[in-house]
């Protein structure tokens, strides 16, 4: 098996952090080639073999990499030493409903699974902190970016202005049309609509609009909710990485739940802090 192709961010000395990509492990149709995440559909002997060959890349064992069951929800979780002091059903448990993973454990590599959703890591280079955010649409109108910024205050006395930031591959303003319900939601939470949202002609034929040539669509920008959000947290923009990959557009790359259905692959965008 070829190894897993990872695209990698420069966040801080002695720091690897990483989005993998399709390439590189064994899962088959939608799931081709590389995927870790166990609640998509996946062959479950595939994922362990894909799991392994990441841990291997990593250096690292099986039991240090960490990642919860997301559900769109804001739920989070500090991975401390006592978390491997739990049995695997406690640990699961503890990982289960959760969209934000954060560790100051050397040798503990946390992150998240998504397919267009918007994974945001987020590393205190004074405290040797550092947070793995699944942000889509929900979590993003929930400023699921804040809470996990106040909350690496809280826990690790992390002040904004030492944090380092990356916004991994997502889907792009371009091709993320919602309804308007999902527009009114962020116009509701007080995002700046002038800046997050634009009018796109609607996706289908000519043939299928029953009523004009120029329907329209809101399209939202979510890899920019999520820097705005960092900017309001205190950070400059010079701390703040953009991937500027969407994975609608890159679909053989990054898998897209939009472009392949849910029952895909999953990337995985984490964070490691070498020992």
């Amino acid at each position: 098996m070829n190894l897993p192709v990872l695209h990698s961010y420069l966040i801080g000395d002695g720091v690897v952090a990483f989005t993998t990509t399709r390439q590189g492990g064994v899962s088959e149709g939608n799931y081709a080639t590389f995927n870790i995440n166990h609640y998509c559909g996946d062959d479950e002997k595939a994922i362990s073999i894909n799991r392994s060959a990441l841990c291997n890349l990593l250096h690292i064992t099986d039991e240090q990499l960490v990642y919860p069951h997301q559900t769109h929800q804001t739920e989070v979780r500090a991975i401390t030493p006592s978390f491997y002091e739990l049995t695997n059903d406690e640990r699961n448990s503890f990982l289960e409903g959760v969209d934000v993973v954060m560790t100051d454990l050397p040798g503990v590599c946390i992150g998240v699974s998504t397919a267009d959703c918007i994974p945001v890591l987020l590393y205190d280079e004074a405290h040797h902190a550092m947070a793995a955010v699944h942000a889509g649409w929900r979590g993003t109108v929930a400023r699921i970016v804040v809470k996990t910024v106040r909350k690496m205050e809280e826990i690790y006395h992390t002040h904004p202005q030492q944090l380092r930031a990356v916004i991994g591959p997502g889907i792009s303003l371009r091709n993320f049309e919602v309804g308007d319900e999902v527009y009114n939601a962020f116009r509701e939470a007080d995002f700046p609509m002038d800046k997050i949202a634009q009018h796109y002609p609607v996706s289908v034929s000519i043939e299928d609009r029953k009523t004009s040539d120029d329907l329209m669509r809101w399209h939202l920008d979510l890899p920019e909710c999520n820097r705005l959000q960092l900017i309001d947290c205190g950070l400059e923009k010079e701390q703040i990485q953009l991937s500027d990959i969407c994975s609608y557009d890159r679909c053989d790359e990054y898998f897209s739940a939009r472009r392949l259905g849910i029952n895909s692959g999953r990337i995985f965008t984490g964070i490691l802090l070498k020992e």
